[in-house]
């Protein structure tokens, strides 16, 4: 599999151990969802049309 390349929320606090949630889209099949603080632990995975009704659902809330 290839290497997921993640960038942090713009939503995520600045602080070192705050709420931290990091996305990576750099794989044009899946987007990967993970929490910063557990950087080697589990993944949730999404396919673009999922995470697209995902964000836009939450963005509507």
């Amino acid at each position: 599999m290839s290497e997921f390349e993640f960038t942090k929320s713009t939503y995520s606090s600045g602080e070192p151990h705050g709420e931290c949630v990091e996305v990576a889209r750099n794989i044009p099949t899946t987007i990967a969802i993970r929490d910063s603080k557990q950087a080697n632990g589990p993944l949730l995975q999404l396919t673009p049309t999922t995470w697209t009704a995902f964000t836009a659902h939450v963005g509507a809330v």
